[in-house]
């Protein structure tokens, strides 16, 4: 063992512990090094084998402040992994079809085991079908169990069949509101009694959210994930760590919510792209754990990879609260302080950069209509929208002549005459851990609809209304304090206990709100409190979305509009035709101070968790088989196995030359994973649609493409199948290209079957921020399938590049002050791509186009583990032989 004589024994309480100790390294640069950096120095020493990890490994870490500038790589083994069911789904059935991969190959399928605990809570699929009455939560559930019968009996075999693998089943909360609450165990301890610091990495961006109570965590590709359960180390750049000083405390008006909007767009202005944030200064004792855990959650919306908040005595605080045995609080106390890992203004880290923000300076905001960086104050908002109305299509603008936007259309819903225009607010909803996790902000959203009530205000009959807590604890809390039944009076009845309206679940509008969108060409608006807002992820007739904090999601709700003066208009009409404003129903900080100190209670976290792992009555009587190997079904839609494995052999294939390739697409920037692989509804005119009723499947059984990630035909035909994507070869907004031998305008499955019918190779050309947003395995996994071959953009976000190159797609990166508009490409040329024989990190490929141009462009594998994947084919093939081949050894 390398660093044996760290490892030492400690004492807490009766119980006997090993540890590394830190200290024993004697070396002063340990306590120069960020809290986030000496928790993967102390996992580095822990691993240290020799083999995946090494002793170099850990003097690089070590030696931060230098290696950082050389762009030095390292190996991170984290302790657990973390899945929801949408990237679950696949990364089951990739696990799986391998097993099916090395018995084929002459192994036994048993080698294929997570190596480590592997948590998959099932949140993404209910929708918000019902909403407004008593019944909505049982009538979404059934349906839930009724749409995702298979997948569920899916994981169900996968928990028999696994080790190591926990499946928390649908209806108990959100992933990341059940990690922070309930799994995340701050300092973990292994079989052999070690302590250590837990770390997380997850199939959900938002994985970060755990930073906020010290758990080191971010979001990765399904596709790493896979790989890191099968006992590879994430292979990474050693990052940056960005110190963020706060000082001083929020304004009484003000929430959590307000304070992280205000970070993002502060952040991605800045530009913190795959650097680890840490935060410290006095501003952070002025925030709760859940406060903390809010601005981490968004650490994706902000470029980060990290967003930490280092252990101090409010985390352990928060512990207790949340019903942690006592002695495990103890531990984690004990361990952190004796490694110097527990914050103290004692401690003098040194940072590669350090911001300030003043947290007296925030004010309440809200951020859209189509990114979460686009924050503008409440105050200012009933203007910021009128000029987004008319200026042109683009993250501010929409493009409505100026003569359209007073226009007002008659609708009937339910007997009942309702109005709508640009602004009506049609979806309103409570939802994602982002802000459900926090009991000031839901507290003070039953507080405003309890004086929204008694004042004599009403929900507008066009607003749909929804409340989905991240976990049972917020309900049993809104319960107890007397506040849920003035949510429900207003029509926020509980709808289901998942991410739904956040992730795009909203379910169907009124049908006449539907056609009168239609009809009229109408930008209507939802307000959530979920942490994105990209066009078209919300609701695919609802252009324009906004964050908000849970109080504020009533607000405007209640006002019908997003375009009102929140200083000056009136909500609405209350008792008497009176009219009431903002200032008489927004509650005193101190009253929800008063109702969390009495009602967030101990006992509701360990009673909701206490049997969480048993599921209601329809998960228990969901049969699924005890069997080694999955028996695939012929016959699914859900569930089929994976074909990146079918004709796999031990040998390392020749790698592929990109020649003559076609466009297939040509996008320009901020192009999402959801524009990539979106997760909503399935358009019944789409090549998805056409291959499900070919397989009997009718329209009302569609489901989502996110529930269905488990088929690749579906999720092939389903790539760059959003209504929004604009593409510059197609004559529409939508998922159409041109398919350019023939001149035909074709959707984009069937122009890439085409290009791969004729032996021609495909690239897709695109702008900045390709690839941000969800951590989607299949924005990776569907270009693959549809043949493309490189990307060729002017920047990636963190983990979708990842993605790319765990398919084998080459990520290529225009030189600085270069895009495709700058070189005059028009998207219609052939492109003939020339690798490096002897590839590095960061090399320059030179690409030759078919009209006699040539330019260069940066290889973006970052490590020489992405180079060893690329020519794998993709990571999961090089597992597979590293598997076969350790077996061999």
């Amino acid at each position: 063992m390398e660093f044996e004589r760290l490892y030492k024994s400690i004492q807490i309480d009766d119980e006997q512990y090993k540890y590394y100790d830190m200290n024993a390294l004697n070396d002063s640069r340990y306590d120069e090094l960020p809290i986030c950096i000496r928790y993967l120095l102390e996992a580095a020493i822990r691993n240290c084998d020799g083999f995946l990890i090494c002793k170099s490994d850990v003097e690089a870490i070590l030696d931060w402040k230098n290696s950082v500038l050389k762009g030095v790589e390292i190996p991170f083994i984290p302790s657990r992994v973390l899945l929801q069911d949408f990237t679950g789904v696949p990364a089951i059935v990739d696990l799986a079809s391998i097993r099916d991969a090395v018995q084929k190959l002459g192994f036994s399928p048993d080698l294929v085991n997570p190596v480590c605990q592997a948590d998959l809570v099932i949140d993404h699929s209910v929708q918000v079908d019902h909403y407004g009455n008593s019944d909505a939560l049982a009538k979404n559930q059934a349906l839930e169990f009724q749409r995702n019968e298979e997948r569920f009996k899916f994981l169900k075999w996968g928990a028999h069949a696994f080790k190591n693998l926990s499946i928390i089943p649908p209806g108990s909360g959100i992933v990341h509101q059940v990690n922070l609450e309930y799994i995340a165990k701050i300092v973990a301890v292994s079989n052999h009694q070690c302590l250590y610091p837990d770390s997380v990495v997850g199939t959900d961006s938002h994985t970060t959210m755990n930073n906020g109570s010290g758990v080191l965590a971010w979001g990765v590709g399904g596709i790493e994930a896979e790989a890191v359960m099968l006992g590879q180390p994430i292979h990474m750049l050693l990052p940056e760590v960005i110190g963020y000083r706060l000082y001083g405390t929020l304004p009484t008006h003000c929430t959590s919510t307000d304070l992280v909007l205000t970070i993002t767009n502060k952040l991605r202005s800045y530009g913190v792209v795959g650097k680890f944030i840490e935060f410290f200064g006095s501003g952070v004792a002025n925030l709760s754990i859940a406060d903390r855990a809010t601005v981490a959650n968004m650490c994706p919306e902000y470029g980060a990879t990290v967003a930490f908040f280092p252990v101090d005595d409010y985390t352990l605080r928060y512990l207790r609260c949340t019903g942690r045995e006592e002695h495990a609080v103890k531990r984690a106390e004990t361990y952190l302080k004796q490694n110097k890992m527990f914050f103290s203004t004692k401690l003098h880290a040194h940072y590669t950069k350090v911001l300030e923000l003043d947290l007296s300076s925030i004010v309440p905001c809200i951020s859209g209509p189509k990114r979460p960086q686009d924050t503008v104050a409440i105050t200012e908002l009933f203007s910021d929208f009128k000029k987004c109305l008319t200026q042109k299509v683009s993250f501010k603008g929409f493009g409505i002549k100026p003569e359209q936007i007073s226009k007002t259309v008659q609708v009937d819903i339910s007997g009942q005459k309702a109005f709508v225009r640009h602004g009506s607010v049609v979806i309103s909803a409570i939802t994602s851990c982002t802000n459900t996790s926090n009991p000031s902000v839901m507290l003070a959203a039953g507080l405003l609809a309890k004086k929204a009530v008694e004042a004599g205000l009403q929900m507008p009959i066009h607003v749909k209304t929804s409340l989905s807590p991240g976990s049972g604890v917020v309900t049993k809390y809104l319960e107890c304090s007397g506040l849920l039944p003035y949510l429900q009076q207003l029509g926020y009845h509980v709808t289901g206990y998942g991410c739904m309206t956040c992730i795009g679940n909203s379910g169907a509008l009124h049908p006449e709100i539907t056609k009168a969108i239609e009809l009229n060409d109408l930008v209507v608006a939802s307000v959530l409190s979920g942490n994105r807002n990209f066009e078209g992820r919300i609701h695919s007739h609802v252009r324009a979305n906004y964050l908000a904090s849970p109080p504020l999601v009533i607000v405007y709700g209640l006002a019908g509009r997003i375009d009102f003066d929140i200083e000056h208009d009136p909500i609405g009409k209350g008792n008497n035709g009176k009219d009431i404003y903002f200032k008489d129903i927004w509650p005193a900080r101190a009253d929800v101070a008063k109702l969390e100190e009495a009602f967030v209670l101990p006992q509701f976290f360990k009673e909701v968790y206490a049997n969480i792992k048993q599921g209601n009555e329809q998960w228990q009587k969901l049969a699924s088989p005890f069997t080694t190997l999955y028996p695939w079904d012929d016959h699914s839609t859900y569930i089929k196995k994976a074909p990146f494995f079918e004709n796999m052999t031990l040998k390392i294939p020749a790698e592929e030359k990109i020649r003559n390739a076609y466009v297939l697409l040509y996008l320009g920037d901020s192009v999402t994973t959801d524009h990539i692989s979106p997760a909503g509804c399935i358009s019944r005119t789409s090549p998805a649609a056409r291959y499900l009723i070919s397989r009997n499947i009718s329209v009302n059984d569609f489901n989502t493409y996110g529930a269905r990630r488990g088929n690749d035909e579906v999720m092939t035909r389903g790539t760059f199948a959003n209504i929004r994507l604009v593409n510059k070869l197609a004559s529409t907004t939508g998922p159409k290209t041109l398919h350019i031998p023939s001149g035909s305008e074709l959707d984009i499955f069937d122009a890439a079957e085409y290009y791969q019918r004729e032996g021609h190779q495909i690239i897709v050309l695109a702008g900045k921020e390709y690839g941000s947003g969800s951590s989607r395995d299949w924005a990776a996994k569907g270009p693959h399938l549809l043949g493309v071959k490189a990307i060729i953009a002017e920047s990636y976000e963190r983990i979708h590049r990842s993605n790319l190159v765990g398919m084998g797609i080459i990520p290529l990166q225009f030189l600085d002050g270069q895009n495709a508009e700058t070189l005059g490409l028009s998207g219609k040329e052939q492109f003939t791509v020339e690798i490096p024989e002897n590839l590095e990190p960061g090399m320059i490929a030179t690409i030759k186009v078919s009209d006699g141009k040539i330019f260069k462009t940066q290889c973006c594998f970052d490590t020489d583990v992405e180079i060893a994947y690329y020519k794998n084919g993709g990571i999961l093939p090089y597992v597979i032989r590293k598997l076969v081949e350790k077996r061999d050894m």
